[in-house]
């Protein structure tokens, strides 16, 4: 049987979720799963179109090597920045894309300031942007430096990954993470539809203040927290 077949279907259904979100376009964007007890996460192949995937094209990456550990289709060039974030925060997927308002903020360099109880319903701050990248970073293992560089932000800004589940690379664009490949998907979906919202307040009332922090925590931990009531139990 093939490696981690479950994980390339749930993955395969996640990157033509990501296709039809209206997220990407072209073969930009990418969404990724791991197995952490099987040490393996599985990642869409390099530049193939989504309209032409099968989750036989999926691949699986192995968490300790980061080397490909079958098949013969390169995985996502983004694979090394996937590995490394795997690696420092507790996620069971991740998503990457280059939505238009979102990508629009990476590139001015600037957060998506959380201004209020959308926001605080996803993400318990703001969503940061990281630093360029240096040029020798950019030369070396580039990829691999992306994620180090949102390690990095989150390590300064004293984040936990779960609490803010996305980030914007400079220059670059938005990535998100979330308990599965589907629900970093529906963070990428929130992220955006965020973005827009930021992008009229600035226009709006560009300095108006931000929200109390207790309204942000309370609105979070009421969809995330341990004492969470918002919908239904299961």
């Amino acid at each position: 049987m093939p490696i981690a077949r479950e994980l390339r279907e749930a993955v395969y259904r996640a990157n033509m979720a990501l296709a039809e979100s209206g997220l990407v376009m072209g073969t930009f964007g990418n969404v990724s799963a791991v197995d952490r007890a099987a040490g393996v996460f599985v990642i869409k192949p390099s530049g193939v179109p989504y309209g032409a995937l099968s989750p036989d094209d999926m691949v699986p990456v192995s968490l300790e090597t980061g080397k490909v550990l079958e098949g013969t289709l390169r995985p996502s060039s983004d694979t090394p920045t996937h590995l490394a974030l795997y690696r420092a925060f507790p996620c069971g997927g991740i998503a990457h894309t280059h939505s238009e308002v979102a990508t629009a903020f990476a590139q001015a360099r600037l957060p998506i300031r959380c201004m209020g109880t959308t926001h605080a319903d996803y993400f318990c701050s703001d969503i940061p942007v990281t630093r360029p990248l240096t040029k020798g970073e950019v030369d070396g293992a580039y990829e691999m430096e992306t994620g180090n560089v949102i390690i990095e932000r989150f390590a300064e800004l004293k984040l936990e990954a779960m609490r803010t589940p996305g980030v914007l690379v400079a220059n670059h664009g938005p990535f998100t993470w979330g308990s599965d490949a589907f629900k970093a998907i529906e963070h990428a979906e929130v992220l955006e539809f965020l973005a827009r919202l930021e992008w009229r307040v600035r226009t709006l009332a560009p300095d108006v203040p931000l929200p109390d922090d207790y309204l942000v925590d309370r609105h979070f931990e009421r969809k995330h927290g341990p004492k969470a009531y918002y919908g239904q139990r299961t």
